[in-house]
C-alpha cells in the first residue's frame, strides 16, 4: 500500500477518497491486470464501472454528469494507478483530453461528449504524433481542409494510447499549412466516419494493457463544427494543456518508483543469501538508504507542484521540471530494485519486471527528458 504519511497535498476528505479509489482497484483492477497484459487492451466494461465508481473525469462541471472536483483528486486516482503498476489508459481521459473539451469545447460538444466521458460510455483518444514527428508538433503532416461546412482530414498518426478503445479522437491537423503553428487546429473525428482507419495494436516494450495505435484518415468528412475551439488555435491549445499532461506523467513517475522501492525492500528482506538476508548487506542497506532519501525529497516536490497547480500557478518551465525529475527517479528507482532482485527480477512473474519495462517511455512521451531539459533551460 502507498504510505501517505506527512504528505502536505491532501487532506481528511482526499484520504477518504484514496480509500474508495482502492477497495474500488482491489475488486475490479487487480484481479484483471494479467489478463490485460495478455490481451493488449483494458475491457470496456472496466471503463463503465470505473466511470460507475465516480473515477473518470472528477473535474467536470456538475452540468454535464461530473463531481466538479479540483485537480488533488485527479492526483490521487494517478498515484494509485501507477502504485498498483496499471497503464490502463483512463488517466489520458482524465487529465487530458477532457480538459480539452472543458476548455475549450462548444456548448454542443460539452453536452454531447462530456457525460459519456465520466460514465466511461465515451472513451477518448488524442492524436499528436506522427510518424515522421514526434515532440515537434509544428511538423505535423495531417490535414484537414475546409471543403464546404466540411473538414477534409487526410494524414496518419502513430503511438496513439486508447486507439483502439477510442469512441472520439482529437486529432491535431493542419486546417492552414501555409501558417505554420498557427495553422494547427483541433478536430473531433469519431468512432465510424468513414475513411477514418485503425491500424495495429502496437507491439510495445512495456504499458502491454495500454491499446496503443496507428490511425489513418483518409479522406475523413467530418463537420466544422467538429473543430474543437477556434480554427487555428490548436497549437496554443496544447501549448496550454501541457502543465497539466506533464504533472500527471510526473505523478506516475514518482509512484512507480515507490512502488519499486517498496517491491526491493520486500524482496531484499525475504531472499537469503550467504547465511543472512540480502538487506543485510551494507551495500544493499546503502543503495536502499540513498534511493529513500531521494523518494522523500520527490514527494515533497511533488505536493509542492500539485499544490502549485491547483493554485493556477504552475509553469511550463515547472511542469517540465517535474516531469524530468520524477521520470528520471522512476527509472533509477526501477533498476536499481530490478538489479536488487538479481535473477529473479528479470523474470516476469515478479512485479518488479513489469514495473521496470513500463517505466521505460515515461522519459519519452509527453515530451522526452531532453526536451523537458530544453523547456526549463529557456526559463533560466
Amino acid at each position: 500500500m502507498l504510505s501517505t504519511a506527512g504528505r502536505t497535498a491532501y487532506d481528511a476528505d482526499l484520504d477518504l477518497f484514496r480509500d474508495q479509489v482502492r477497495k474500488f482497484f482491489d475488486k475490479e483492477l487487480y484481479p484483471h491486470l494479467d489478463r490485460w497484459e495478455e490481451a493488449g487492451i483494458v475491457d470496456r466494461d472496466f471503463w463503465k464501472a470505473y466511470g460507475a465508481a465516480g473515477l473518470l473525469c472528477p473535474q467536470v462541471p456538475a452540468e454535464y454528469g461530473g463531481l466538479g472536483l479540483d485537480y488533488r483528486y485527479n492526483a490521487v486516482i494517478g498515484e494509485e494507478l501507477s502504485y498498483a503498476g496499471s497503464s490502463a489508459g483512463v488517466t489520458l481521459q482524465s487529465d487530458i483530453t477532457v480538459d480539452y473539451i472543458i476548455n475549450y469545447g462548444s456548448e454542443e460538444q460539452k453536452q454531447r461528449l462530456l457525460p459519456g466521458m465520466v460514465s466511461g460510455e465515451i472513451i477518448t483518444a488524442i492524436a499528436m504524433t506522427e510518424p515522421g514527428t514526434g515532440s515537434d508538433l509544428q511538423g505535423v503532416k495531417t490535414t484537414a481542409i475546409r471543403d464546404g461546412n466540411h473538414y477534409v482530414l487526410n494524414g496518419s498518426k502513430t503511438y496513439i494510447t486508447n486507439g483502439q478503445n477510442a469512441d472520439v479522437v482529437i486529432v491535431v491537423a493542419k486546417t492552414d499549412p501555409s501558417l505554420g503553428s498557427k495553422g494547427i487546429s483541433l478536430i473531433l473525428v469519431e468512432r465510424g466516419t468513414q475513411g477514418f482507419e485503425r491500424g495495429r495494436n502496437l507491439d510495445k516494450v512495456g504499458q502491454n494493457s495500454a491499446d496503443t495505435s496507428e490511425l489513418f484518415f483518409n479522406d475523413v468528412r467530418v463537420p466544422i463544427t467538429n473543430c474543437l475551439g477556434e480554427e487555428g488555435r490548436g497549437f496554443a491549445y496544447l501549448m496550454n494543456q501541457l502543465a497539466q499532461e506533464r504533472l500527471q506523467i510526473a505523478i506516475a513517475g514518482q509512484a512507480g518508483a515507490q512502488r519499486a522501492f517498496d517491491e526491493a525492500v520486500k524482496f531484499t528482506k525475504d531472499r537469503k543469501a550467504f547465511g543472512q538476508s540480502i538487506f543485510d548487506f551494507q551495500n544493499t542497506r546503502f543503495t536502499l538508504a540513498a534511493l529513500k532519501a531521494k523518494l522523500q525529497a520527490g514527494w515533497a516536490h511533488l505536493d509542492w507542484a500539485i499544490a502549485r497547480h491547483v493554485a493556477g500557478k504552475l509553469d511550463a518551465a515547472e511542469a517540465s521540471a517535474a516531469k524530468l525529475f520524477h521520470t528520471e527517479l522512476q527509472w533509477e528507482a526501477c533498476d536499481i530494485a530490478l538489479q536488487l532482485h538479481g535473477g529473479a527480477g528479470y523474470m516476469n512473474e515478479y512485479p518488479i519486471a513489469r514495473l521496470w519495462r513500463d517505466a521505460r517511455v515515461q522519459r519519452i512521451y509527453g515530451g522526452t527528458s531532453e526536451i523537458m531539459k530544453e523547456v526549463v533551460a529557456r526559463s533560466i
